[in-house]
């Protein structure tokens, strides 16, 4: 019994620890956002749309392919009981509201996060970050900031593509391989999306953005010097990513709609 205490007091106190410091790293990092200095800004503004092509062009055909998918599915199988549910509000609140935003962030965790996690990782580990600093240089400006910034903005790009490319395109498959009576079906999807509905999915893809580049950052500037450890972290900054995107979906849901 004082063992089992003493672990999950140990793990209390880890977990108090990495939050507070993850938080602390997230301020400064996003403060860095309202200074203006003009040294490097070109470089700065480079990065950020490196990082928003690789985060967010190239993985349109991954993102087009699974929102046909998951349209098309939700508008096959809502249709079966549209005679129970309002078709159009339930589409719309799957999608935009739900689905979307956590597909955009499990793509981008898989694909970008990983990434960023092992880029960070490796500058630390061969000491470039030092180097950096050395010559004078803010790591955090020009490292961190490009990618908290592309990454954002990416997440909100592609939830916004498959949100587009769920309602109409999932709408195409199904009117082509179907027979399933769509009457109606853009009337309806116009009248029963809201404003609130907009407003929410935005908000949640950019908190998303926002976490799952902290995270990443965070963990790859922090891990040991050993190369053997990088694995051990990129693992645990997608399972953080996850869970902290689980978190404020529910936070962002239960604040507007409950």
């Amino acid at each position: 019994m004082i063992k089992a205490a003493g672990f999950i007091g140990k793990k209390s106190i880890e977990f108090v620890i990495y939050f507070t410091d993850l938080i602390a790293f997230s301020c400064e990092l996003l403060s860095l956002i309202f200074k203006r200095d003009n040294n490097g800004r070109t470089i700065v503004w480079h990065n950020i749309i490196e990082q928003i092509y690789f985060t967010a062009v190239q993985s349109l055909p991954v993102i087009i392919s699974i929102a046909l998918i998951v349209g098309s599915m939700l508008i096959i199988q809502l249709s079966m009981i549209s005679d129970k549910y309002d078709l159009s509000k339930v589409i719309v609140f799957l999608v935009i509201r739900e689905v979307g935003p956590m597909t955009t962030a499990l793509i981008v965790i898989m694909r970008s996060a990983t990434a960023v996690t092992i880029e960070m990782a490796y500058m630390n580990i061969l000491n470039e970050i030092e180097a950096v600093e050395t010559a004078g240089i803010d790591p955090m400006r020009f490292f961190c900031l490009p990618r908290l910034v592309g990454i954002a903005f990416a997440v909100l790009s592609l939830f916004v593509v498959f949100d587009i490319t769920a309602l109409f395109g999932g709408y195409l498959i199904t009117w082509g391989t179907t027979d399933l009576p769509l009457d109606n079906y853009f009337d309806q999807i116009g009248k029963a999306i809201s404003i609130d509905d907009v407003f929410v999915g935005i908000i949640k893809a950019i908190s998303f953005g926002i976490i799952i580049s902290n995270i990443s950052l965070y963990h790859g500037l922090k891990s040991k010097k050993r190369i053997t450890q990088i694995p051990v972290v990129v693992s645990k900054t997608s399972l953080n990513c996850f869970f902290y995107c689980l978190l404020m979906n529910l936070f962002v849901s239960g604040l507007f709609f409950f």
